[in-house]
């Protein structure tokens, strides 16, 4: 279902998006149902057929896009699961559609219920791009980049100012509603700065891991063993892992992973013998059949880190920050999309409420950052948690207890197949990290825990 678009209050009048990746044109679709008119500023030459587009280094990589993100985005883009089907990006259950190397061995290939889908971050860019441009109240500046914000009301910011690509001259454009979603290399706390707003030090994690990815071709009569292959990396112990995806028109999408001076090598010869080197042999056999491959690329040290706005006690009215301007995570775990997603979704409820409440948006911004907030903090426990694992000398007793019970969890899973359920629904967002601690499998994981120590 789409999200209504006739509400009370009148719309309304313009907002301003800064970033058209992903969670600028999730963002951009959401407020198309709220106001007369939304500007999209974008610092890259893009059209309705771009996809992946420099100053996003990470799209290139293998992506997955969770079942909660998946079904997010279907609310707002009715069809988006179908039409990139029919571009060959397969559905099927995570269960039995994954060969799934925990650091306990491979994790049982049966039903969970939890539906998914594999494609390529450039083909979900192009189709989302499309239809948020078609939207009568969308438009795009493409190669113009966004320079600061207005503040011509204390505390409240009420426009940005903006430079296109060959030009000295700054435009000055007025906005009801400005949010940042420039991804990574967001300049938000600058600018927040040059207002006179002081913005807490970001959390961050060093994780210390680089990417190098692949994408080559799928025959189409090859057998249908799995749609994706994961050796999943685990500290101190296992720094080299990988995943590949089947994707749109017939192709494998491959990254392989590295911690530390574990680096995936950009030569054809050594990319494969990288692979050889992983407990998951899918991985490696599909990239020696290969027969065509496009540019490889790489990419290193994805710091996890989070801006605390919500806690920033002079944050300005009428200023929102979504995606990776406010919290940046490991790959590893494919988490970016589906947050950004939420966060579109909760900002789509929070406007809607207030229409319907006849109130105006001077309050939105802090309310709106809380609720950022509770999105992150699952999904950044455990991003965060894992890389801490990597620093010996940093180990809070939080991240080792997680490290330790995630352990005895893994060896459990790879025996008992409803257990094995329970951590796909928390890992895709559907269920809440409180199921992996219910009685039943708390029980089990003790009891796991109880004959590794009388194993020593």
């Amino acid at each position: 279902m789409s999200a209504p678009r006739s509400l009370p209050r009148p719309r309304w009048g313009r907002a301003v998006v800064i970033g058209g990746g992903h969670a600028g044109l999730v963002t951009a679709r959401v407020l198309a149902a709220h106001f007369d008119e939304v500007v999209i500023l974008e610092r890259d030459l893009v059209d309705a057929e771009t996809g992946v587009h420099p100053h996003v280094p990470q799209g290139h990589h293998a992506h997955g896009m969770l079942a909660k993100g998946t079904e997010t985005l279907e609310k707002y883009f009715p069809g988006l699961r179908a039409e990139l089907q029919e571009q060959g990006a397969p559905v099927y259950d995570y269960g039995e559609g994954i060969s799934f190397l925990l650091p306990s061995g491979l994790a049982p290939r049966d039903r969970t219920g939890v539906r998914i889908q594999s494609f390529t971050r450039d083909e979900l860019e192009r189709c989302l791009r499309r239809r948020v441009l078609k939207l009568p109240e969308v438009t795009l500046l493409p190669a113009t980049r966004c320079e600061g914000l207005l503040k011509e009301r204390p505390g409240t910011v009420t426009g940005v100012q903006y430079r296109s690509e060959g030009s000295e001259e700054l435009t000055t454009l007025d906005a009801d509603l400005v949010v940042d979603a420039a991804g990574r290399s967001s300049a938000l706390p600058d600018w927040l700065d040059t207002l006179g707003v002081r913005v807490p030090a970001p959390r961050e994690v060093k994780a210390k891991v680089t990417y190098t990815s692949m994408i080559f071709d799928r025959p189409p009569d090859m057998p249908v063993d799995f749609h994706i292959a994961y050796q999943m990396t685990s500290a101190p112990d296992v720094a080299r892992g990988g995943v590949i995806l089947a994707v749109e028109r017939d192709r494998w999408t491959c990254s392989l992973i590295g911690y530390g001076d574990q680096l995936p090598p950009k030569d054809d010869a050594g990319f494969l013998e990288f692979a050889k080197s992983l407990g998951n042999p899918h991985i490696a056999e599909r990239i020696e059949r290969r027969t065509s491959q496009e540019t490889v690329h790489r990419y290193s040290n994805a710091d996890t880190r989070w801006y605390a706005y919500h806690s920033c006690a002079d944050w300005p009215q009428r200023l929102l920050a979504v995606g990776d301007s406010v919290c940046v995570f490991n790959p590893v775990f494919g988490q970016g999309l589906t947050v950004a997603a939420l966060e579109a979704d909760l900002l789509h409820r929070t406007l809607a409420r207030r229409r319907a409440r006849t109130q105006g948006l001077d309050g939105l911004s802090r309310a709106y950052q809380r609720g950022v907030a509770r999105i992150l903090r699952a999904p950044w426990t455990l991003s965060s948690n894992s890389d801490l694992m990597w620093h010996p000398s940093h180990q809070p007793l939080s991240a080792r207890f997680a490290h330790w019970y995630n352990g005895h969890l893994f060896e459990v899973a790879v025996r008992d197949a409803r257990v094995w359920r329970r951590f796909v629904r928390v890992i895709n967002m559907v269920s809440p990290p409180t199921i992996l601690f219910h009685p039943t499998v708390l029980a089990k994981v003790l009891a796991q825990a109880s004959r590794g120590r009388r194993g020593r």
